[in-house]
């Protein structure tokens, strides 16, 4: 039966939706390469005298034949973005300026030589890390965090639904006791749902389709078919997390780790750098099936993963979680709320219309509504403004933040990610599925022959492009 209430105010929230005072219990325990030249990242010199070449022509290869030319002259180098889209070769090594003016030569037909600037870049200041908040290194460290959970799990508030079904009750207790004893590398186990917790999912499943076709973004809807195809998303099904957590992994690299209850913002975001998502696994309480106080099975099952099967909102939700590792209380707060304001209430233009796709729109049929429907408050999304802002739980949020595109978002976190104050960055290996700290010159040389190396697969790509072109 669908409960009176399904156009309230009320609706379910992830663990990230929480409210200050509950962010404050949370426990302390201590990129995408670019296909475009201009959006090349600075690679830091080792030492010498750096000698600042710019404006590289326009033309399709140059980057990779300019750096082939210094390479080949036992030149190091590293690029720079500068004014007017204009791209920079500097060089770091220690060679001879005779050495270099020749090789200048040979760049003439493609380069401008703009100036001089000789300083010593030898070293980095050392800086002390004993004060930053500890974060996983690699992806089983996930371990270590995944069983923090803040609230709910097999307890429960008063005034939730199920505080006074002790079957329910006692359900729950069963769940939290999956999500607490996983590890990871695990097989998640699979769960044989009950009659009722099928129903309840078929009721919002069957609601919230109605709602797709006209209120879900491209993306959204592009997934779906493939989810009911490969993991047996139907009205009838409640899919097991396993079969999620494989197709996640072939499309997009993303896994999914089963969770208690509410997380902390840094725990949760920790997982998104690895490519983690935190999923619970329990159903709401069938009394109320279009409301639920906590993330369910239904909120991220059909919210949270058919977006996280699209490449570059997956990579827009691990940047987030990247910046979040060794940040500030307050930062991680920011980046939280930026979170809640895109995946979970995030709203898009296509073909000219409004599109939802935060999960928490996409889960809540009154709030879905409610975001499109014409009256609701939008603005455009600025990280600046956008992590100011209230999150609200009990009601319909007082505003909503507009990105024309997932591209849009991911450019504008990426740049609000700079403003966050750490002594270091980080970068992420997908082969070992661990990060790397960059805060002195070994590290960061790894990193810049990790890049020629690439830059070598690029210039012979473009190469045998050439000759089947015929250029």
């Amino acid at each position: 039966m669908l409960s009176s209430r399904n156009d309230g105010p009320r609706r379910g929230r992830s663990f990230d939706s929480m409210s200050t005072g509950r962010l404050e219990k949370q426990h302390e325990v201590n990129k995408s390469a670019s296909s475009k030249a201009e959006e090349t990242k600075t690679l830091l010199p080792r030492k010498g005298n750096a000698s600042t070449i710019s404006c590289l022509k326009d033309e399709i290869g140059v980057l990779v034949k300019a750096l082939h030319l210094f390479q080949e002259n036992h030149l190091n180098t590293e690029t720079r973005k500068r004014r007017n889209s204009e791209l920079g070769l500097v060089d770091e090594s220690n060679s001879d300026s005779q050495q270099l003016k020749e090789t200048i030569k040979l760049l003439q037909k493609h380069l401008k030589l703009t100036e001089m600037d000789p300083k010593d870049r030898s070293s980095l200041p050392e800086y002390d890390l004993s004060d930053v908040p500890w974060f996983p290194k690699k992806i089983s460290d996930l371990d270590k965090c995944a069983n923090r959970v803040l609230m709910y799990g097999s307890d429960l508030d008063a005034d939730h639904p199920g505080f006074k079904d002790n079957v329910y009750r006692k359900r729950r207790k069963y769940f939290a006791d999956l999500a607490m004893t996983y590890k990871h590398g695990e097989p998640i186990p699979r769960v044989e749902f009950m009659t009722e917790e099928v129903q309840t999912w078929g009721v919002v499943f069957r609601e919230l389709n109605k709602l797709y076709p006209t209120h879900a973004c491209r993306e959204y809807l592009q997934n779906i078919p493939l989810l009911s195809q490969h993991c047996g998303y139907r009205e009838d099904n409640i899919p097991q997390l396993e079969d999620v957590s494989c197709f996640l992994k072939e499309r997009t690299g993303f896994s999914i780790r089963p969770v208690a209850g509410y997380l902390s913002p840094r725990d949760f975001l920790a997982g998104l750098a690895f490519r983690v998502f935190h999923c619970t696994q329990y159903v709401r309480h069938q009394s109320d099936p279009l409301y639920t106080p906590e993330p369910d099975t239904c909120h991220e099952l059909l919210g949270h993963v058919p977006l996280l099967a699209d490449p570059s909102f997956a990579q827009f939700s691990q940047e987030l979680g990247l910046a979040s590792l060794g940040a500030s209380d307050d930062s991680v707060q920011k980046l939280a709320t930026c979170y809640f304001f895109t995946v979970e209430f995030g709203l898009c233009k296509q073909e000219g219309r409004l599109r939802a796709y935060g999960a928490g729109l996409l889960s809540s049929i009154g709030e879905l509504k409610h975001a499109l429907s014409g009256n609701a408050n939008i603005l455009p999304f600025n990280p600046e403004v956008t992590c100011k802002q209230e999150c609200l739980i009990t009601t319909f949020q007082d505003v909503y933040f507009l990105s024309e595109s997932f591209e849009e978002a991911k450019g504008k976190m990426r740049e609000f990610a700079k403003t966050i104050k750490r002594p270091f960055t980080v970068r992420y290996n997908p082969y070992t599925q661990s990060v790397a700290v960059l805060k002195d010159m070994p590290s960061i040389s790894s990193v810049v022959e990790e890049l020629r190396h690439d830059l070598d697969i690029v210039g012979d790509a473009l190469q045998r492009l050439n000759k089947h072109m015929g250029i």
